[in-house]
């Protein structure tokens, strides 16, 4: 079965010229697109590969249109919302309801057991589109549902996303270069990294950051001083910290994948009398309210995460009245913010 072809690029598939690639009446192709139930499994499979990569271009489902007061939004974020995820959420949820939507919030450890979600989405009447926050599917997956023309926006996405699916992220490597260039600048070359998970791109970004001002100074980064972990959390920072600050060569700062981790850091130094920033500096990254309750105060980089989420939601209301996107993959700026817990490398 081949794609459905088109003599201008840049128009918008319609269901008319998917039925005539099928040999499908326009009446089935429509149910096909809205999820009804009396379709033949081989019909539907039919008309989803012939819709294979047309992305933003493939037809819209019935309802999907300009939103309506009654239109709801599937924000998916399965994790628990505390203090990152919940701002993330909160953001998302007001936005949609200045856009004249209401939020459909699946979260938390229930959602994250949920792991075929987004097969059936397309089949909710309720649902016109949806925002998916750092969301754990493969590709894949991400794939088939752009494909069978659901608009989606991926926030926050966990790896690369696709180049035809929409996605919000922060400039994470323009935050972490900033950052250790204010280390490189106070002295410090023997910087420990605790990082997060090494797949997600925002680690894999924030690593690259921290390794440049480093070499840009001559110096190579030491793959000894990074420790990553699966969960970020205090716990975690404290633990990982530990297993640097113990080290006879301990570095003279540590930087962390976000405050929390940071918090744990201080904990670490101060059982082991090391005072900061005097002995050793710290810095997280986020800048939610932990980072303003520690003493000494953190320095970390901001994440926009408020604006993240109202542009996601900015870009799926475009997309929910048939606007083309120039733009698919939007990076909000970071800002590095300077506190008490770094100073210069001590002598």
């Amino acid at each position: 079965m081949k794609h459905v072809t088109e003599t201008t690029s840049d128009r918008r598939v319609t269901i008319r010229d998917v039925a005539a690639q099928t040999g499908l009446s326009i009446a089935t192709v429509s149910r096909v697109l809205n999820g009804r139930a009396n379709v033949a499994a081989e019909t539907r499979d039919r008309v989803l590969q012939a819709m294979g990569g047309l992305g933003n271009r493939a037809p819209r489902r019935r309802g999907a249109g300009v939103p309506k007061a009654d239109s709801g939004v599937y924000v998916r974020c399965p994790y628990v919302l505390t203090d990152y995820f919940g701002l993330i959420v909160s953001a998302v949820t007001e936005a949609l309801d200045a856009h004249g939507m209401h939020a459909i919030v699946d979260a938390g450890e229930s959602a994250w057991r949920r792991t075929d979600v987004l097969l059936t989405l397309t089949a909710w009447p309720q649902v016109t589109g949806a925002i998916l926050i750092l969301p754990p599917e493969p590709q894949e997956d991400l794939e088939r549902l752009r494909d069978r023309g659901f608009p989606f926006v991926v926030l926050d996405p966990r790896t690369a996303p696709p180049r035809n699916i929409a996605a919000v992220s922060a400039a994470n490597f323009a935050g972490a270069r900033r950052l250790m260039s204010h280390l490189v600048e106070l002295g410090h070359r023997r910087v420990g990294v605790l990082g997060g998970p090494l797949e997600w791109l925002a680690m894999g970004d924030r690593v690259a950051g921290y390794a440049a001002p480093l070499v840009a100074a001559g110096m190579y980064p030491e793959p000894d001083l990074l420790r990553t972990v699966t969960d970020p959390t205090v716990d975690a920072g404290r633990d990982l910290a530990a297993q640097l600050l113990d080290r006879p060569d301990r570095p003279t700062a540590l930087v962390a994948f976000n405050d929390k981790m940071a918090v744990g850091a201080l904990q670490a130094a101060v059982a082991r009398g090391l005072r900061v920033p005097a002995d050793l500096s710290i810095a997280g990254f986020d800048d939610i309210d932990v980072s303003r309750a520690t003493s000494p105060m953190l320095t970390t980089v901001r994440q926009p995460l408020g604006e993240m989420g109202r542009m996601a939601v900015s870009l799926l209301s475009r997309m929910l009245a048939g606007q083309d996107l120039d733009a698919l993959h939007i990076e909000l700026a970071t800002e590095l913010v300077i506190r008490g817990s770094t100073g210069p490398a001590p002598a």
